[in-house]
């Protein structure tokens, strides 16, 4: 929680700043990478027939496989420069993404997907590690808006770019412009990011199983584990369909769903770096409050709506998307207090691959659920939202009991030492 007796926030030095930058960069590749088959299922289940259960499946095996990935760097992810893990992981989901554009057809793509999440997900853990390492508590809700504005500019700039490409060369073209354009940032990291080690001299030598037990027995952080789980779990039902839904549920052609993302990716960019703000000067606590309340509002209404005009759609998906920001961006701001200097990057990749079992998980289950009809209508989406209800309600409860150890009101008599 912010310090009462220090209420102006703690300014980014100017390398932080540019640490801020390339990891929001990096992030904007990871996740467009992710995001990128949801609006394409529209045109990629057709050619390659797949069907939505197996589209379920495509979408679960990225993040299985990146959750599997994060287990096994869990035990080695603290023993080594955070930079240098970063560099070979990134290096190796580039070379997924670029199978992933090479395949044709389902098998070779599947395949692909799980290459590639076997590599982004170690990559995201080392990202928010170097982030626990760099700056203080006072700061990371400021950093989290920041870097979780990769997802807004992912729909500002990549997915309309992406579909645009897809329209003219075909699904698999927006997958070579990811390669083309990540090669920058690698390049970026070698050349200026410094060696982030200073962890190495607090490490206890101890073998990498012992240190994963350790860290996933700590009572501490298995509150954090559940609460990641139970908010990436309800968002993740919803992700795989959103395309069809919108299209053959709402109405709007595809040719509009751009317009879509442009609109609600622009109003997220602005409103990403406020929330961040708002965490670090009110609470974080609070601002994921306003945020499950507004989450809870929205999918209600978002997944019983019939057809609607392109405008009203627009409206309530930039609404919808602020209750997400108010939840994700003060939510693993203050979860990353939990972990000392010695545990954050098992903490961290361990957290990623909740984050992406969880995620697979709710695919899978939600692609039994949702029954497409013979005109591609789907049916049962409002389930699913009523699924993110209950694990919205429930992680809010998580994050009371998260916020009040932090500030020593439970727990130890202390607060846990936050600073990098």
């Amino acid at each position: 929680m912010q310090n009462a007796k220090n209420p102006v926030p703690i300014p980014f030095s100017g390398y932080q700043k540019f640490v801020v930058f390339i990891l929001a960069f990096l992030q904007f590749s990871i996740v467009l990478d992710f995001m990128l088959l949801s609006p394409l299922g529209a045109v990629l289940m057709p050619a390659l027939s797949i069907s939505p259960a197996q589209f379920g499946v495509l979408i679960s095996s990225y993040a299985f496989s990146a959750g599997a990935a994060g287990i096994c760097a869990a035990g080695f992810a603290d023993r080594f420069d955070r930079k240098k893990l970063l560099l070979v992981f990134y290096t190796g989901f580039l070379a997924g993404t670029l199978l992933c554009g090479l395949a044709s057809s389902y098998h070779l793509l599947l395949a692909a997907r799980i290459v590639t999440g076997l590599f982004a997900g170690v990559v995201g853990s080392a990202s928010f590690a170097i982030i626990t390492d760099l700056f203080a508590m006072e700061q990371r809700g400021r950093v989290m808006g920041f870097i979780q504005t990769s997802f807004a500019a992912s729909s500002v700039l990549g997915l309309p770019i992406s579909l645009a490409l897809s329209n003219r060369w075909g699904w698999n073209a927006p997958f070579f412009m990811i390669v083309a354009v990540c090669l920058g940032v690698g390049v970026s990291i070698v050349a200026y990011m410094r060696p982030v080690d200073a962890h190495l001299k607090q490490t206890p030598d101890r073998s990498p199983l012992h240190h994963l037990a350790m860290t996933v027995s700590n009572p501490r952080y298995l509150q954090g584990f559940a609460a990641t789980g139970l908010i990436s779990i309800g968002g993740f039902m919803l992700m795989p369909f959103v395309s069809a839904f919108n299209v053959h549920n709402v109405g709007v052609p595809f040719s509009s769903l751009p317009a879509v993302y442009l609109v609600s990716g622009l109003c997220a960019a602005v409103v990403g770096p406020l929330i961040g703000r708002a965490s670090d000067a009110f609470g974080k606590f609070r601002v994921f409050t306003f945020g499950c309340a507004m989450t809870i509002l929205m999918v209600l209404i978002y997944t019983r709506m019939g057809e609607h005009p392109l405008w009203y759609l627009i409206v309530v998906t930039v609404l919808f998307q602020l209750g997400i920001f108010c939840r994700i961006i003060p939510s693993t701001a203050l979860t990353s207090g939990l972990p000392a200097a010695a545990d954050r990057g098992a903490y961290m990749a361990i957290t990623s691959s909740l984050q992406q079992v969880a995620g697979g998980v709710a695919a899978v289950i939600a692609g039994q659920i949702v029954i497409e009809t013979a005109s591609g209508a789907l049916v049962h989406f409002d389930w699913l939202g009523d699924a993110l209800v209950g694990t919205t309600l429930i992680s809010l409860a998580l994050l009371y009991r998260i916020d009040r150890l932090l500030a020593g009101k439970i727990g130890d008599s202390a607060p846990i030492q936050t600073t990098a």
